[in-house]
């Protein structure tokens, strides 16, 4: 079970990062972030976003048109 859980369902781009970067802020290194989202141009943002600001994704999931990242913070 993650720290924290972010739903952007619904948001479109860029949206969900920005989202998804307050969230960052907002708790530690090591602590990890659940991220659902339904924007098509979500898994190559989130994957570009975590590799820029130096965190991991531990995993990456879709079903019914619902993407869920799960983020280690780094």
């Amino acid at each position: 079970m993650a720290d924290f859980q972010l739903n952007c369902e619904g948001m479109n781009c860029p949206m969900p990062i920005v989202e998804l970067t307050r969230a960052s802020r907002a708790h530690s290194s090591g602590q990890t972030i659940e991220v659902t989202a339904t924007d098509l141009a979500f898994r190559p943002d989130v994957e570009a976003w975590a590799r820029r600001m130096g965190h991991t994704i531990e995993s990456f999931e879709e079903e019914d048109g619902i993407q869920r990242a799960i983020i280690v913070l780094g």
